[in-house]
């Protein structure tokens, strides 16, 4: 009995050997041979390969694991920075972003009283034009105050602003009936109008900067500036032909009239970035015709 435990024992040594010098990509020979009686070859080089390829082994078990740790420790920062700036955090920091602007500007008007030229597709365009608005303006780290002038209780644009966005009646803007003429200085306002021969160079905070509330479709040539004229207020375009080109398309066709939610995404972007080119990119889409020089195929 004893013979045949020590040949099983010299059996098992010699396999895992074998295996050994097979993961050391050495030949091992026929281990057959070695379960027949022969000497198993396990010289001192052999072992001291075998125990560094032991010690490899581990150390790669070990570093997996400790990228195992690693992953998850950052997924659990990745969370708490989550949870730190939950939805009733971010929603204070807009919050108090938008009270600062209503204290110290700038303004941001956008006269409704011009409604009776549109028709009701057109009043509905609009009034998702202001929720768009008013989202992107929730979102920038510096917003405007806004304000919706003329807004009359039971006119059309009225109804859809209410029928079409939802908690309409908690965004954070005025809105009111009267006129932007009665609530702000004449020197403080200026009218923002494609039609305008001054280019509009920067943003005063102290300025009130009106937006005639007309859509894409709505094309009343100049009624805006007339608008603006017969008020006898200063008047301003976007910088569109200053830093843009026009660009060749099937319809010939080359437009500065922007609907009013990207004249935002263009004085937003300046108001933050201090960047024309980076501004109108914002908000100046290729349809219109008009691109950045660089952008010119």
């Amino acid at each position: 009995m004893e013979g045949g435990g020590e040949a099983a024992g010299r059996c098992g040594e010699a396999d895992s050997a074998c295996e050994a010098l097979r993961l050391l990509q050495i030949d091992p020979g026929d281990p057959a041979e070695w379960r027949a009686g022969g000497a198993v070859p396990c010289s001192r080089n052999v072992l001291r390969k075998q125990k560094h390829w032991e010690k490899v082994i581990m150390a790669k078990k070990r570093k997996r694991t400790q990228e195992r740790e690693r992953r998850k420790a950052r997924q659990a920062e990745g969370k708490g920075t989550a949870e730190q700036h939950s939805k009733r955090v971010l929603k204070a920091i807009m919050k108090e972003r938008l009270l600062e602007a209503k204290e110290s500007g700038p303004r941001l008007c956008v006269d409704l009283s011009m409604a009776d030229h549109m028709t009701k597709k057109e009043t509905s365009r609009l009034a998702a034009q202001i929720r768009r608005l008013y989202g992107a303006n929730r979102r920038a780290k510096k917003p405007f105050w806004l304000c919706l002038t003329e807004f009359v209780m039971g006119s059309s644009i009225y109804e859809e602003c209410f029928r079409m966005n939802d908690g309409f009646s908690n965004y954070l803007m005025d809105t009111t009936q009267e006129s932007y003429l009665d609530l702000f200085p004449l020197d403080t306002i200026v009218y923002l109008t494609p039609d305008s021969e001054n280019v509009l160079e920067d943003i005063d905070p102290k300025k009130v900067y009106i937006l005639g509330g007309l859509v894409d479709e709505s094309i009343h040539k100049k009624l805006t500036l007339q608008r603006a004229r017969d008020q006898s207020l200063q008047t301003a375009r976007l910088p569109i032909r200053e830093y843009m080109v026009k660009t060749i398309n099937t319809k010939n066709y080359h437009s500065e009239t922007l609907a009013i939610n990207q004249v935002f995404d263009v004085l937003s972007t300046y108001y933050e970035t201090q960047n024309w080119p980076a501004a109108l990119k914002a908000g100046v889409s290729s349809g219109k015709g008009y691109v950045l020089p660089g952008a010119v195929n």
